[in-house]
This record gives structure tokens, sequence and C-alpha cells, in this order.
């Protein structure tokens, strides 16, 4: 994958606990100008589709939105104090995320296991030009990222705080948002595009190789070929009223000199946790192909499978959840893990109906 020098995405790793700087400023949880605008009609937005039971919002040049992910950006804070009212949980002591992933990344230490957690940013955020075509035009062609994830950076912060390890991909990917190999997103899905995907797989794994129990597989079992595949995504086929027009993008397919790709191992020392993020372009089906996922892209880059426990949901509770379920049933399952790298939509904060329920890790 041609993308820049390696060396770029070596550096975001040194981005984990970035500030940007900027002309933005949040007042009780709020923006106000210069983007307080482009948050208002976000939210406006996702108003309007609720209400008319709509999915999708569209954008400009083909580009589609998900209603809830423009709500998320919206509401400023949505933890703490303000969890009760920017968050959607039905059950109000699961409406604030940060207790639950506080215990989680306890849980998981009390038996050995690091936490890597790896939102995916808002599509919105990394594309604000293709959804409002009133926002300032040079923010959008800035190789510097406006601080659209003011509040999301402050959330990373206090989780940082508390020990939580935090892989912000925002800075990469609007530093890569316009790419020779196309967007980091899919135009009508609400999943991150294959060179959104290769790219989070190589800043994860710069990461991981610095962890000193790592250990690389010690012969390249798979290649790596790019091939152009057309699929229609989730946005498209929700919006009813739109021609049903398929999308074509690249994906990076990993497989060995059989044509095989890599298969999910449990014992491996890593598991990658998470929503359909890391079962797209993995999974086959209405996720799109096989072998081009994220699971797919670290085993290349370790040069071993990883382990792998995706839902087709939320990625907040559920993912929790089947994890506890598959360590209990196997009483030695969690003995080989050193890292779990979670993985799901950044718009869960908030838009997690079923909440941020603390949920054990067996020891």
């Amino acid at each position: 994958m041609k993308h820049g020098p390696r060396s770029a995405v070596l550096a975001i790793v040194g981005l984990l606990g970035l500030t940007v700087l900027g002309t933005f400023s949040c007042t009780g949880g709020q923006a106000t100008e210069p983007f307080g605008a482009f948050f208002r009609f976000c939210g406006q937005k996702a108003a309007v589709a609720r209400r008319d039971g709509a999915m999708t919002v569209p954008g400009l040049d083909g580009w589609l939105f998900l209603g809830a992910e423009l709500r998320s950006v919206s509401v400023g804070e949505f933890w703490g104090g303000r969890a009760q009212t920017a968050c959607r949980a039905a059950r109000a002591d699961r409406r604030d995320p940060l207790p639950a992933i506080l215990d989680f990344r306890a849980g998981l230490a009390r038996v050995g296991i690091e936490l890597l957690l790896v939102p995916v940013p808002p599509k919105v955020l990394v594309y604000p030009d293709k959804l409002d075509p009133a926002f300032p035009g040079a923010q959008a062609r800035t190789p510097q990222p406006p601080p659209l994830d003011a509040v999301l950076r402050r959330f990373y912060g206090a989780l940082r705080q508390h020990g939580v390890q935090v892989l912000d991909l925002y800075p990469l990917f609007w530093k890569e948002r316009a790419g020779p190999d196309g967007p980091v997103y899919c135009l009508s899905d609400t999943h991150w595009s294959g060179r959104g995907c290769v790219l989070a797989s190589e800043v994860v794994a710069d990461w991981v190789r610095r962890r000193p129990w790592f250990r690389k597989g010690a012969a390249a079992r798979w290649q790596r070929r790019k091939r152009e595949v057309r699929i229609r995504g989730d946005l498209r086929r929700a919006d009813a009223g739109a021609e049903l027009l398929d999308e074509s993008l690249p994906l990076w397919f990993v497989a060995d000199e059989k044509g095989t790709p890599p298969e999910p191992d449990r014992g491996a020392p890593i598991l990658l946790l998470g929503d359909s993020h890391v079962l797209v372009f993995h999974s086959g089906g209405d996720m799109y192909a096989r072998g081009a996922g994220l699971a797919d892209q670290l085993a290349f880059e370790f040069r071993f499978p990883v382990d792998l426990l995706g839902v087709r949901g939320s990625g907040a509770t559920p993912a929790r959840i089947s994890l506890y379920r598959r360590a209990r049933a196997d009483a030695a399952y969690l003995k080989t893990k050193k890292l779990v790298v979670w993985c799901f939509a950044a718009r869960e904060f908030t838009e997690a109906v079923s909440g941020w329920r603390k949920v054990p890790v067996p020891r």
C-alpha cells in the first residue's frame, strides 16, 4: 500500500497524548465558534433523520452519513455529570462510559493483560466538508487537523489519567483523508474503507511492537495484494429513497501462497475485540469480503494470527459480555493473552442503547 513513508505512521504513535491547538473552545461541553455552527448542523440533521425514522443522512458528492453518528458529535461532553443527557442508554446507571472502561482495564490488569483502546473516529469529523457545504474550505484542505475532536480528546485524556492506553486515529485519518488510494471511509457505508483499515493496522502494529513481551513471527507466512471490489454499503441499503448504486473501493487481501487467508487463533497473545469494524472485510457475507479486515492486516504485520471476537452490534457492552462468556467456558483461555485491542466506533460512547455496563473479567 502506498501512502507515504512509514515514518509518518510511526510518528502517529507518538500522538497518543496529542493536544491539537486551534481556535476552538467549549463552554459547558458545547462547541463555540468557529465550529459551533457545524456541530449544530450535525445535531439538526440527526434530529430530522430520527423524526423521519431514517438511518441515513445524505451528504455531498455521494457521501452518506449515519444519523446516530451526527448526534454523537453534536452533544458535547458525554461523561460524568453530562452523561445523563448526552447518552442514549435506556438505564440511567449505564450512560457514563468512563466507569465501565476503567473497570474493564482494571479487570484485565488483574490477570496480567494490557488494554489498548482504539476508537474509530466519526466519519463526519474526517470529512466534515462532505456533509456541510458551509464548513470552512481552508480547514478542509489543511494537513493540520482542525480540533473538531476536542471533546473526544478530553475524554481520552481522562482515560489516560486513569491508566487506559488510547490510540487516537483522528490525526492520521485527517492527514490521509485525500490520499491516492481513496478515502479512509466508505462513501456509502458506516465503516472505514480498506485503506482506512490498513492504516489502522499499521499504527496499531507499530504500537504493539514496542511492548516488551512482543515477539514477531519467525517467517513471512502471508502476502498482501491490492484488489478492487464493489460493495453496496449499509447506509445505501438503508436509504429507501436512494438509487442502489454499488461503490468501488480497493481492499488489501492477505493470504498464503495457496490463497488461504489467516484464521484467528484462540491461543494467540493478542485479542482483537470490538464491533463490526473488526469484522468488515474479514468475515465475508454482509461484511463484503474475506481476508482483508483488521485481523488479517495485523496477522500480516505480526507474522502470526491474532485472536478475534467481534459482534455485529454495539462494541460497548455486548463485546465484553462475549469475552466474559468465552473466558468462563474455558478456564485457560485468558492465560495466553497479553493484550486486548478494543476497537469500536467512537459514536458508541453516546449511542450505545444497551449502555455501558460493568462486565467482570474472569480470573
